[in-house]
């Protein structure tokens, strides 16, 4: 099995390391200190030794941070996490607090008259750091760099990654590393800068033409780069992860051990080229007045996919849809008496079938009747809910595979529904079909878009708090920027990019609804009488029946209905030459126009 069911914290074990934390906050003379969910690199996946954020509190997602006080500890959470937090953490002694509604630095001055917050330079970015450094411009309350706390009361923490790297070939790449490189210093001589910081691990696997094993469920190496004006590339890693296949590869580039980045970026000529947004501080106080704020130059060109990607990825959302096919098949003759974890199971024996799979792409989320209701739910044996008729279940997973990344949401029909869960349902689909049909001008971002997911919904005052759709990686981070749908997204969509398509509605303690596809952006054909616009649109990668036991049609208008019966239509013609005769039959009758 790729995943367990073994909960990995217990709210009982907060209380206790608070307290040695703040033993030790006030050996610092600190006031407070700052616990993120980030590691070195700003990922949102991270190694065992860095889930720090879990260890103190229990507190599992993907994203949020704790601000310790001496009399307090809030726990910052997104929309996504309000319902987590609560069964997740012991709320005695943390206190979830809603975030971004509630600001860092107004928390700090509505709990702390004076005192200093410590932080470690290396789990903090720039532009984190200096926007609550404004915020609390005024008041008593400063900030200063030491060293991570927490890393002083972990008896037991785990040691870094020391995963294998291996060589993603230039035919699924679809261009070399060194011509990458040579690209991207171009873009450095345009600018006058002499060279580039390279923290993140899906910029270095996708500048290299590498993959790694260093964080599960996304397959990326731990390491730094200095991307120099005349394509050179110094590379900053445990040696021990190269074998000679991945060092001949490699070729020219310059290999250092990772203990000599530091120097090495005090002795780059400048100026140097750093992200503010994803770079940790540690790397500018390094630079001094020589480092120059500019986005990580793999950013933008990683996420426009080239053709060898993008057919990539269309070969893994078949090897994928399959997969899904024969499990929504199985899963729909199944008697009572199923599980949540038996789901999961049962879905990961499917995916591995085929012999492609290199893992699965996130822990999978199923969650039967009120589980649904928490965004990102993973099951554990404490949490194990039977699948009850007359409920729906949420089922949002996916997999990693040599071609491509794949995401996918279905919510499913044990049973008959009721009718709130059908209207909310076809609400829910209306807005992911408003997505997938969607045409737009070129510049526009995702924020300019995402109300088109949410209209149906908020006619009759409903929503979701969280964004509509991420993008997602070729063989690499499941959660991909820059590009979203987002109210916050301000990044112009462009073609190539992919992102998931992915609205819900939630109902705590009854059931929750989501349907995610894959898109990518293209380029839309002119129409005949429309101006000479440049305009965008997207092609739909995910092939996978949508439950039409949900859907209520006279909810839908003839567009929509229509786009729904073509999808189903393509997914049939897509996937029944690959699947068993139970399978095949039973993919006909759920595709059959409505």
């Amino acid at each position: 099995m790729l995943q367990g069911f073994t909960a990995s914290t217990r709210p009982e074990q907060g209380p206790p390391r608070l307290a040695a934390l703040r033993e030790v906050m006030a050996q610092e003379g600190l006031a407070g200190f700052l616990v993120p969910r980030a590691d070195a690199h700003q990922g949102e996946y991270v190694a065992p030794r860095d889930e720090r954020l879990s260890w103190l509190t229990g507190f599992t997602g993907s994203a949020g941070f704790c601000i310790a006080l001496m009399d307090r500890a809030g726990v910052f959470i997104d929309g996504r996490y309000r319902l987590q937090v609560r069964a997740q953490t012991d709320t005695d002694v943390f206190t979830p607090v809603p975030w971004p509604e509630t600001k860092p630095a107004d928390w700090l001055r509505s709990s702390l008259n004076e005192g200093i917050i410590g932080f470690d330079p290396w789990l903090h970015t720039a532009e984190e750091i200096a926007r609550l450094e404004d915020g609390l411009a005024g008041s008593g309350i400063a900030l200063r760099r030491v060293e991570n706390l927490i890393d002083r009361i972990w008896a037991d923490q785990p040691p870094p990654p020391q995963g294998k790297v291996s060589v993603h070939p230039v035919e699924l790449a679809g261009e070399t590393s060194a011509a990458k490189r040579e690209r991207l210093a171009q873009v450095l001589r345009e600018a006058g800068q002499g060279a580039a910081v390279i923290t993140l691990p899906d910029s270095l696997c996708w500048l290299l033409n590498i993959r790694g094993q260093d964080v599960a469920r996304n397959p990326v190496v731990h390491g730094f780069a200095i991307l120099h004006d005349d394509a050179r590339l110094s590379l900053f890693i445990d040696e021990g992860k190269l074998d000679a296949d991945v060092r001949a590869h490699l070729g020219d580039v310059d290999i250092f051990p990772a203990g000599t980045f530091g120097q090495a970026l005090q002795a780059l000529p400048g100026p140097v080229r750093v992200d503010r947004a994803t770079a940790p501080l540690w790397v500018a106080d390094q630079l001094s007045s020589d480092a120059v704020w500019g986005a990580d130059p793999c950013i933008l060109p990683k996420a426009r996919k080239n053709a060898a990607e993008l057919e990539g990825s269309r070969a893994a959302h078949l090897h994928d849809g399959v997969a899904m096919a024969e499990f929504l098949c199985w899963l729909d003759a199944q008697p009572e008496g199923l599980t949540e974890i038996d789901v999961v199971k049962a879905l990961e024996g499917f995916r591995t079938r085929s012999n492609l799979l290199r893992d699965i792409s996130f822990e999978t989320i199923a969650g039967a009747g009120p589980n649904g209701a928490i965004v990102h739910y993973r099951v554990t044996e404490g949490t194990n809910r039977p699948l009850r008729d007359n409920e729906l279940l949420l089922v949002d997973s996916g997999g990693q595979y040599a071609d491509g990344t794949t995401d996918i949401t279905r919510t499913i029909a044990r049973g008959t529904p009721g009718q709130e869960e059908k209207a909310a349902f076809t609400r829910v689909l209306q807005g992911m079909i408003a997505i997938s049909r969607a045409r737009f001008p070129k510049g526009l971002a995702g924020r300019d878009i995402d109300a088109l997911a949410r209209y149906s919904l908020w006619l009759v005052g409903q929503d979701y708090d969280h964004g509509t759709g991420h993008g997602v990686g070729a063989f690499l981070s499941v959660h991909e920027g820059p590009q979203r749908i987002s109210r916050l997204s301000d990044v112009p969509l462009e073609p190539g990019m992919i992102l998931s398509n992915e609205p819900g509605y939630y109902r705590e303690g009854a059931f929750g609804i989501r349907i995610e596809n894959l898109v990518v952006v293209q380029d839309a054909p002119a129409l005949p009488g429309g101006d000479a616009r440049a305009m965008l649109d997207f092609e739909t990668l995910t092939l996978c029946p949508i439950d039409t036991r949900l859907v209520v049609p006279d909810m839908l208008s003839l567009g929509e209905r229509a786009w729904l019966n073509a999808y189903h239509a393509r997914v049939a013609k897509a996937l029944a030459p690959h699947l068993g005769d139970a399978a095949r039959d039973w993919l006909h009758r759920v595709t059959a126009p409505i």
